[in-house]
């Protein structure tokens, strides 16, 4: 069978092209590892290449191992020498050969992350650094970025105090790697970006070696990514570019979506492939993408189509509450695998972490196995572990494993050999280890009963609370938030710690209306029974390996992936798309790309769904839909619940509100949102009932008629513009 047997015209066009830059827009579902695999074996069938004279870039190992395996099939030759990889896996294999030329010893070690961050820590000792004051993965995230822009420290930009102590910690610990023979991950790259720039020689041998280079997920690119492949690139060199401006949602890793124009430009790129032709999904969830992306300005442009037909519409849920929206999921989840479909291909996704917990909870109470992909269970995962061991110190302090877990964490400068006096005394003793801190003396005795005292505040300011309050308190008086806050990446953690005060709300409402665990009454407000349904909770229904479980996810997570059936849920303003982003520069147009890449995962069938209310901080929180809703078009959705009349445009802060209030429609208008959640504008009338929400003013008439909503719940105010689609009364 020929290489170019059963490719559509466009991935024809984009194998054969000649020898000349080219740049492969690759929608989603297109077939690009299809393309770019058979490229290569193209290339080399035709003798415009040989094996060892191509390079390959891909951002994981399982997309280059892919990519081999392929070409392997397709090829009658060995693959194990060609450089196929990712960026880092070729840079490690580039240092490795000219080891000398990078200043490093033969047997360099690469340090993970976890590796970077003891070895940072290690320096803030030796400095003497108040770790409170600068983070250690704060600090690695300084590092870091700092590198992935190809900056040393001498070379990094000093705006205050803090970051110049940074650079100074950054100075101190490449010291440290170089002495001591190691790099980290971003240290390969930038090393070897290094190493090409300033040797002549060396460069110019790989730049006539390569006469091909071929790059998966070009949009994922960061800036010293991109630079490193223009050097690699001689005069003589075919940049073969292939990515999907639409699916850029790594921003935060340092992505940069502008790359693909800059190639564009920078190579005055005459070949620019659309692979428009989806393999994946019916047409109407195309369309909805498309409709949906067609929002976003900064884009390359293309449309995806299908040959498979339209298939159903997409299915429109609007819940009560997170909690009504969770079970309604359940069930139709289940009903899916009552009609035959396995729970493997059924997603998931939410915009959130912290979002699973609630989801994780209706599923356990259906008894429905599930499987959290690229992650871990609500109740499984470090910030939550923290946070129940101090909730457990609260309910019993005879609890060991709780008290070794948060006795030092956050840091409060209990050290090992304090530990170890206070394991010795305790068994001397025959207590347990909280007991066994007012036994000991000296400075040991003096910061562990710090940290006791903290436990006995915490149990007579929290005594009578209500078991939410008691759990926010914690979290606060703790210091686990603040540590979160802290940390450049602790905003998924500080969600998670926020949602667990909502599964104490959430277990308080269910006890009261008789649903315990196992359908028991219990007291809902006991802190032991709480603790003992985190624990249930965490190891039932954990899908064994092997078993055919649903999958649970981020969006984020999603990427790459496809399932027969796909849940998008939480759609709410300021949760998707996420409030933090809304405001940033390009932050509106990456979370419409994140909600491109969720709707292009189903195949045949995709629900959309969102809450009225949804718990935030134990309290309720009273939700207008996403704007992404809106911007489907009518004709592709069906509603499961009658429909919205009045939309939601955007939400912001009340320090962002109106000075006054603007004057009332002077005609008679009517719109109702749904039932008990509506508002009602009529001649000198204004009505509305959303909770504890108020109508501070509205402007306009008819179509073009805006209200403005706060929602006021202690001190979390929130102004929603609502966009009604009025009527005459």
């Amino acid at each position: 069978m020929s290489l170019l047997d059963n490719l559509n015209p466009e991935q024809l066009a984009a194998v054969t092209l000649p020898n000349q830059h080219a740049l492969i827009l690759a929608g989603a579902g297109s077939g690009k590892t299809r393309v770019l695999t058979t490229r290569i074996a193209w290339l080399i069938q035709t003798g415009n290449v040989s094996p060892g004279g191509l390079l390959a870039v891909t951002f994981t190992n399982k997309a280059a191992k892919e990519m081999l395996t392929r070409i392997s099939a397709q090829l009658p030759i060995n693959t194990r020498g060609m450089w196929v990889g990712t960026f880092h896996g070729l840079c490690n294999r580039f240092l490795r050969t000219h080891y000398k030329e990078a200043g490093l010893p033969q047997l360099f070690q690469i340090l993970d992350s976890q590796d970077q961050l003891a070895a940072i820590k290690r320096v803030l000792r030796s400095m003497n650094v108040d770790e409170d004051k600068f983070p250690p993965r704060q600090v690695q995230y300084f590092i870091n970025a700092a590198k992935e822009e190809g900056k040393r420290a001498a070379q990094t930009e000093v705006y205050d105090d803090f970051s110049r102590r940074c650079v100074e910690i950054y100075a101190a610990y490449e010291e440290q790697c170089q002495k001591e023979g190691v790099v980290d991950f971003s240290e390969l790259l930038l090393r070897t970006f290094e190493v090409l720039s300033r040797n002549e020689i060396l460069r110019e041998h790989y730049q006539n070696r390569f006469r091909h280079i071929l790059v998966d997920e070009f949009q994922d690119t960061n800036r010293l990514q991109y630079r490193w492949l223009k050097l690699l690139a001689g005069p003589q060199t075919c940049l073969f570019a292939v990515g999907d401006d639409d699916q850029s949602i790594y921003r935060f890793r340092g992505a940069n979506v502008g790359n693909m124009g800059d190639f564009e430009r920078d190579y005055k790129v005459e070949n620019v492939i659309r692979l428009e032709q989806n393999y994946r999904s019916h047409g109407h969830i195309l369309s909805a993408a498309n409709a949906l992306i067609a929002n976003n300005a900064k884009r390359l442009g293309k449309n995806l189509w299908t040959a498979a037909g339209e298939g159903e519409p997409l299915r429109i849920y609007e819940a009560q509450s997170d909690g009504y929206e969770a079970a309604w999921i359940a069930e139709e989840v289940q009903s899916l695998v009552n009609d035959g479909h396995m729970r493997r291909d059924i997603a998931i996704l939410y915009r959130s972490n912290a979002q699973s917990r609630v989801l994780e909870h209706a599923l356990f109470s259906q008894g429905i196995p599930y499987r959290v992909y690229g992650g871990l269970r609500f109740f499984e995962r470090m910030e939550i572990k923290h946070a129940l061991a101090y909730l457990r110190l609260l309910a019993s302090p005879e609890d060991d494993g709780a008290f070794l877990r948060v006795v030092n964490f956050p840091t409060r400068g209990i050290g090992a050999r304090s530990i170890e006096q206070l394991q010795d005394a305790a068994k001397v003793h025959g207590t347990s280890l909280y007991a066994a801190v007012p036994l000991l003396a000296g400075k040991a005795g003096t910061v562990l009963a710090g940290f006791t005292r903290i436990i006995e505040t915490l149990k007579s300011e929290t005594a009578g609370l209500p078991l939410p309050e008691v759990v926010e308190h914690m979290l606060e008086k703790s210091g686990l938030i603040a540590h979160y806050k802290a940390e450049r990446d602790g905003a998924d953690r500080v969600e998670n710690l926020n949602e667990l005060v909502n599964a104490a709300a959430s277990f308080m409402q269910e006890a009261q209306s008789g649903q315990g665990p196992e359908g028991e009454p219990v007291d809902g407000n006991d802190l032991g029974t709480f603790l003992a349904h985190a624990v249930l909770e965490s190891g039932e229904n954990q899908a064994a390996e092997g078993q055919d479980a649903l999958q649970m996810m981020t969006v984020h997570s999603a990427k790459g992936l496809e399932f027969h059936a796909v849940f998008i849920t939480g759609l709410e303003e300021g949760l998707f798309p996420h409030e933090q982003s809304v405001n940033e520069d390009d932050g509106l147009e990456e979370e419409r790309r994140l909600m491109y890449v969720a709707i292009t995962r189903a195949r045949t069938r995709l629900y959309l769904s969102f809450a009225q209310t949804r718990l935030l901080h134990g309290q309720t929180r009273y939700n207008v839909a996403s704007r992404f809703i809106d911007e489907i078009p009518e004709g592709l959705v069906k509603w499961l619940t009658p429909k919205l009349r009045g939309q939601a445009a955007w939400m912001a802060p009340a320090s962002e509100w109106p000075a006054t209030p603007t004057k009332l429609p002077p005609k008679p208008y009517v719109s109702q949102s749904s039932p008990g959640h509506g508002f009602h504008i009529g001649q000198n009338v204004l009505h509305a009932k959303f909770g504890q929400g108020v109508i501070v003013s509205s402007e306009g008439q008819g179509a073009d008629a805006r209200l403005q909503i706060n929602f006021g719940r202690q001190g979390m105010k929130w102004l929603a513009l609502a966009y009604a689609k009025l009527t005459p009364a």
